[in-house]
């Protein structure tokens, strides 16, 4: 499984063992995690270097991106034109891609929050591929389980979000 994403899933601020592609990776042995997270990536960003990514062959991608997007207030026809193309070349190379829903803060107005929101379930609906839910939902709102900028879940935040993606990746295979 690659992991194409942002400082959300690269464990932006910890050390890389505690980030929680590496701690699934221990604890789901029939699985082999390559975490390609780069904190501050865009969509566009993961688009551009995703064609060396899947020259190493991965099974499966899941796509964790646009976070930073919309923290810049980039076009969701943008994000959303970067975030297909990614699935397209994906499905080219013939590997399963799982998409992930990713939230924003609200103080983008409604109108901009709900077409970024609803642009991740619109490209699972019209592609057909397994949505997941946003990792980060509960997380985000504990302070005790963020780090003290507000937007990256800490040490003790990142075994929860394990806890949480587990039964997904049991369920994909």
């Amino acid at each position: 499984m690659l992991i194409l994403g942002d400082s959300l899933s690269a464990g932006y601020g910890l050390p890389t063992e505690q980030s929680w592609p590496q701690m699934l990776d221990r604890e789901l042995a029939d699985w082999d995690f390559t975490n390609a997270s780069i904190s501050g990536e865009t969509s566009q960003g993961a688009l551009n270097r995703l064609p060396a990514l899947l020259a190493t062959n991965p099974d499966a991608l899941l796509v964790e991106i646009g976070a930073n997007d919309g923290l810049r207030g980039y076009p969701v026809q943008r994000i959303r034109t970067n975030i297909q193309q990614i699935i397209d070349m994906a499905r080219q190379a013939q590997i399963k891609v799982v998409l992930m829903q990713i939230r924003i803060p609200p103080n983008y107005g409604p109108r901009y929050t709900q077409q970024f929101e609803t642009m991740y379930q619109e490209l699972a609906t019209e592609n057909n591929l397994v949505l997941w839910p946003f990792f980060m939902e509960k997380i985000a709102v504990d302070p005790t389980l963020m780090q003290p900028d507000g937007l990256h879940p800490n040490a003790k935040g990142q075994p929860l979000i394990v806890e949480q993606l587990k039964p997904l990746f049991e369920q994909l295979k």
